[in-house]
């Protein structure tokens, strides 16, 4: 494709596609002629990339050459995984998210339907609190709303098969192991709960566990993804050999 088809396929002008390639965050392009290029479709990829890394985490340069450096060495399924944290799990995203008052302001804020909305409250997945009459949803279900709409645009929705009622499954199992781990652990430290400092501490605590939960998925995801993709590739083989 031409310079004029990348510009319109990644909305990044002409003039920052040729500030990228000078500072060797993407390769020269092969030339076609005195005046022009022939881009592959792998720079669409590369510049909402690059375009992600430095509009939602404001990376110097060295940093993101980089990034782009180990991307183009990782599977299909990285690359697809890296596209989708740089474009939806911004840091400003978490600080600028605050609670919202009343049903129709959640659903605009999160796309999220009625009756889906409707179902995750049933299955205790987005708890709203209530004040005054009016439903007061937390940053954290703010999140899990657009995390759903996200499921579905991905291919994950009832449409497609997935029984969204998996994730009040999900949601039960969570809150009671949570609940748990942290009931046993205060329960045995009892005098920490009114020292000084403590409330801070237990915060980053919680980040960091979420963190881990989020880790142990995403591991076993992709372990199970790859199992499941490696004996599909197996049976094929068996089938056309002769």
């Amino acid at each position: 494709m031409k310079i004029g088809e990348l510009v319109k396929r990644t909305g990044v002008p002409k003039e920052t596609i040729h500030f990228y390639i000078r500072e060797g965050l993407l390769r020269k392009p092969h030339k076609s002629g005195i005046n022009t290029a022939q881009y592959h479709a792998g720079y669409v990829d590369q510049i909402l990339l690059i375009k992600g890394l430095r509009d939602n985490y404001h990376l110097p340069i060295p940093e993101i050459k980089q990034i782009v450096k180990n991307f183009s060495k990782q599977s299909p399924l990285d690359k697809a995984v890296a596209q989708y944290q740089s474009r939806f799990s911004r840091p400003v995203d978490r600080l600028m998210t605050q609670e919202i008052e009343g049903k129709d302001a959640f659903l605009e804020a999160t796309g999220l339907g009625r009756k889906w909305l409707a179902k995750a409250e049933e299955w205790g997945v987005i708890t709203p609190d209530m004040r005054d009459t009016e439903p007061v949803y937390s940053p954290d279900d703010v999140a899990i709303g657009r995390l759903m709409v996200d499921m579905d645009d991905l291919g994950f929705g009832p449409k497609d098969g997935h029984d969204p009622e998996d994730l009040k499954y999900l949601a039960m199992f969570v809150r009671d192991d949570v609940s748990k781990n942290i009931r046993k652990y205060y329960e045995s430290n009892l005098e920490k709960l009114v020292s000084k400092g403590f409330a801070e501490k237990a915060g980053q605590f919680h980040e960091v566990m979420s963190l881990f939960y989020f880790h142990l998925y995403r591991k076993f995801a992709r372990k199970t993804t790859l199992e499941l993709l490696s004996s599909e590739s197996m049976e094929g083989e068996k089938e056309i050999q002769p």
